[in-house]
């Protein structure tokens, strides 16, 4: 069990359960998003629409998680100011720029113009997401290991959570991974990049769950990305459809997962409705998801409080902090 600081510990309660369990709304998306609400012409979504869809879906779910993922350009700060986030929920804001450089089989991530992890403590935040796009064997896997490092170290300093998503991909321009290597891609990953400073990672299901495998293999996996992270990891839910992924948080949980980030799982069929529909979606049928996925991990995951506690206070502590 790794000690952590006290602004950490504090942080990582802001957004986690009463048992120290992980159900986090994702609301980052930006160009993902763009592509939904508008398919056949995402470049004609406007900033206004981003803002007012991340603003309704806050409102909306927020207070049926424990924490709320957001980005800066059109969700964060709006969701503060326009009192869309409630006080009570968590709020955790991406630093890194959307999508990736570099070629498509040697991808490279990097920090949005503007944007760091100090800026992000200073607006109030409850913790940092950075995504990385990582395979070990890729040329530019040794780059995205020093940004890891980087923002870890900058995340230790200002005593602020990182939560590492980390999103595999194919390193063979003519194929997607078969379900052998993205197994030991997502285990691998999990392994190297779950250093000092990386509290929470944040990534796919370690199997192929499409290929209708036994349960027991499900759980298998599971385990053995546990025993791969020295961190909590939690589920992310990639284009999962809800009751997919419920059953795949279900399996996750029991096996080692210590909750879940989800986004489009819950709430992917509002982009396409307006007005008073949009509301109404999301206030009763994506909320009752949400408190779904919140109620499985709060009974169901590791506490993350299996894996850090805090620093011994004595007297006078506070002289030398």
């Amino acid at each position: 069990m790794r000690n952590i600081s006290t602004g950490k510990y504090r942080r990582l309660w802001q957004c986690s359960t009463g048992r120290g369990t992980f159900s986090i709304l994702a609301m980052d998306h930006r160009n993902n998003l763009r592509k939904a609400l508008n398919p056949n012409n995402p470049s004609s979504v406007t900033y206004q629409e981003l803002v007012d869809f991340k603003l309704q879906a806050t409102r909306e779910l927020g207070s049926a998680s424990r924490a709320v993922l957001l980005d800066p350009e059109y969700g964060a700060a709006q969701c503060i100011n326009y009192h869309a986030l409630p006080g009570s929920v968590g709020l955790l804001v991406a630093v890194e720029a959307s999508g990736y450089g570099g070629e498509i089989t040697a991808r490279e991530s990097g920090i949005l113009e503007g944007w760091d992890v100090e800026k992000i403590q200073r607006m109030g935040a409850s913790a940092v997401k950075l995504l990385v796009y990582y395979h070990p064997d890729a040329s530019t896997s040794d780059g995205i290991e020093k940004l890891v490092e980087e923002v870890a170290g900058e995340c230790l300093e200002y005593e602020i959570p990182l939560f590492l998503e980390i999103l595999t991909y194919s390193i063979n321009p003519q194929q997607k991974m078969n379900p052998d290597e993205f197994h030991r891609v997502v285990i691998e990953a999990a392994n190297k990049l779950t250093i000092p400073g990386v509290d929470v990672i944040k990534v796919e299901f370690p199997l192929d769950t499409q290929k209708h495998l036994p349960e027991k293999e499900w759980a298998k996996a599971c385990r053995e990305l546990s025993s791969a992270s020295a961190a909590p990891w939690i589920l992310l839910s990639a284009s999962a459809d809800f009751e997919t992924f419920l059953n795949q948080v279900r399996v996750a949980c029991l096996n080692g997962a210590s909750g879940v980030a989800v986004g489009r799982a819950v709430w992917q069929e509002a982009t396409q409705l307006v007005g008073s529909a949009r509301v109404e979606f999301l206030s009763k049928i994506a909320r009752e998801r949400m408190s779904r996925i919140t109620d499985l991990c709060a009974a169901l995951a590791k506490p993350w409080t299996d894996y850090y506690k805090p620093q011994q206070i004595v007297g006078g502590w506070y002289v030398g902090y």
